[in-house]
C-alpha cells in the first residue's frame, strides 16, 4: 500500500477503512498501538483526502468493530481491533496497588 499516493484524480482512492487502518498503522510512534486523532495529524489528514468529517467516519467504523477508539484529552486513540487497552487506568491502577476488584466486590 506504500506505493498508493495522495491523488484525488485517482480512481484507486482508498476506502475509509483502508485509510484509517493505513492511519494508524503508518503514524504510530515507537511500541505505541495507537494513534491520537488530532496531534497525529490524522484528522487533518482525513478531511484532506475524503473532505468529510473523520469523527463520524471512525465512529461508524468502531460501531461495526473494524477498529477500536478510547477517549482521551484533546481527542480520541484510534487502534486496529484487539490492540486497545482492555482495562481502564483506573482498573490497571488498582492492579498495580494489588487492589484489583471484582465487579461484584464493588456492590454493597
Amino acid at each position: 500500500m506504500a506505493d498508493k499516493n495522495f491523488n484525488p484524480g485517482k480512481q484507486d482512492r482508498l476506502t475509509v477503512e483502508e485509510f484509517v487502518r493505513l492511519a494508524i498503522k503508518s503514524l504510530r510512534m515507537g511500541d505505541f498501538r495507537g494513534i491520537h486523532s488530532v496531534y497525529s495529524g490524522f484528522n487533518e489528514a482525513f478531511k484532506k483526502y475524503f473532505g468529510q468529517d473523520p469523527v463520524q467516519a471512525t465512529n461508524r467504523l468502531a460501531e461495526e468493530k473494524k477498529i477500536e477508539i478510547r477517549p482521551i484529552k484533546g481527542g480520541v486513540l484510534l487502534y486496529l481491533p484487539g490492540e486497545a487497552p482492555s482495562q481502564s487506568r483506573g482498573d490497571e491502577a488498582l492492579k498495580k496497588m494489588g487492589l484489583a476488584l471484582t465487579e461484584k466486590s464493588c456492590q454493597p
